[in-house]
């Protein structure tokens, strides 16, 4: 096993001067190098010391030499410009509102926290997986998209960029919408240009892709339960072929049907009002779905006081904080469920429909990213000819 080490990594920024970075399982005998040394330490870790003073910059770089050798650190002096620059330059140059901060992952451990937000299947994983990176700029723009920069291992300049998602996934190498990392040229303009040209884009329609997926998905659970449950209605048997004893246990069965339809219609809620906005029948091979999509956008309408009891409940729990037991979760879920039942059958009808418009509908272009909001499903749209009070049954 090897030994725990503590290191420095050095490099330069035209605003603070020398930047150290202190990283390994003992970075805190780097910190103390640093700080006996004279640096100062930044809020997110890093430490500095000025070189605006050539002679004093020397008894500063002596100095460290010094106290790192007494605390058994090491010291990597890089060629690459300070990320904590290098992110914010480029930020500045992307469509839109950009900011740029610099993470330490001083322990390697801390690196591990990386993995669940990683929406990346190409070389940055592999890069995490194989090297230690013991910083990185997380670039936001303020509407739900975050993305990776760091320096790309194994080469003298270059950055690798990547996304990073707070939504539940699958193992990326399983998931055909996971987006890959593209490598950026050093010059801070160069690689804005590539990021709006090529990865946005690429990040936008992976999203789309996994908005239609989850939509698909969740009706796919709802439709195999609900044909489960009618064969059971319409033969008196169990799956198994077991007769029911008791008509009375229908009921009970609705009920329990019920409340997991809320559970997987809920990523209908979430994500299909925005992938609805982007449906174009007139434009696609099939104008004549636009009644469907009507129908499916009145279904989200008659969805939208369940959705409303769901989250303000939910909102009103953890603000508490408290809990409510598990049988009266299920209560109320199937209470919303029950209440969203004529809208989930509009949504298992136009299902086909749904997809082949939302493929049709894949956006293309370096538009600027947003993130759907999952409170307001859809405007209440102007009355049509003939409005019905609630989606048909079918």
């Amino acid at each position: 096993m090897p030994n725990p080490t503590a290191e420095i990594t050095l490099t330069t920024s035209r605003h603070l001067g020398l930047v150290a970075i202190a990283h390994g399982e003992k970075y805190q005998q780097a910190n103390l190098a640093l700080e006996e040394a004279g640096f100062e330490r930044l809020p997110n870790g890093a430490s500095t010391a000025p070189l605006t003073d050539p002679q004093a910059a020397r008894r500063t770089a002596s100095a460290l030499v010094h106290h790192a050798h007494a605390h058994g650190a090491t010291i990597t002096t890089s060629t690459r410009p300070y990320l904590g620059d290098i992110g914010p330059e480029i930020a500045a140059q992307l469509p839109g509102t950009w900011t740029a901060e610099l993470e330490i992952y001083s322990h390697p451990l801390w690196q591990e926290d990386l993995w669940p937000m990683l929406w990346e299947a190409g070389e940055m994983y592999r890069a995490l997986e194989d090297h230690r990176i013991p910083f990185a700029s997380v670039l936001k723009n303020g509407s739900g998209t975050e993305l990776l920069l760091i320096e790309r291992p194994g080469h003298s300049s270059g950055y690798l960029l990547g996304a990073l998602t707070d939504r539940e996934q699958e193992d990326p190498h399983d998931d055909p919408t996971t987006p890959r990392s593209i490598v950026l040229p050093a010059n801070p303009g160069l690689a804005a240009r590539a990021i709006e040209d090529t990865f946005l884009p690429a990040h936008r329609r992976a999203l789309h892709h996994q908005d239609l997926n989850n939509v698909l998905n969740g009706l796919a659970r709802i439709r195999e339960e609900h044909e489960t449950l009618q064969a059971i209605k319409d033969s008196g048997r169990y799956s198994d072929g077991v007769p029911l004893r008791d008509s009375r246990l229908i009921a009970g069965m609705e009920r329990d049907f019920a409340d997991r339809a809320w559970l997987s219609y809920r990523a209908v809620l979430e994500h299909a009002p925005l992938l609805l906005t982007r449906c174009r029948p007139a434009a696609s091979p099939w104008p004549e779905d636009a009644a469907a999509l009507d129908r499916l956008r009145e279904a989200l309408v008659h969805s939208q006081d369940a959705w409303d009891k769901w989250n303000n409940l939910r909102d009103e729990l953890y603000s508490i904080p408290a809990t409510l037991p598990a049988h009266e979760w299920s209560q109320v879920r199937g209470q919303l469920g029950l209440a969203v039942l004529p809208a989930i059958e509009t949504w298992l009808s136009d299902s086909d429909v749904f997809e082949r418009q939302v493929r049709a509908a894949v956006p293309g272009g370096p538009a600027a990213l947003s993130a759907p909001t999952p409170r307001l499903l859809t405007a209440r749209p102007a009355a049509l000819p003939a409005p019905r009070s609630t989606p048909a049954h079918r």
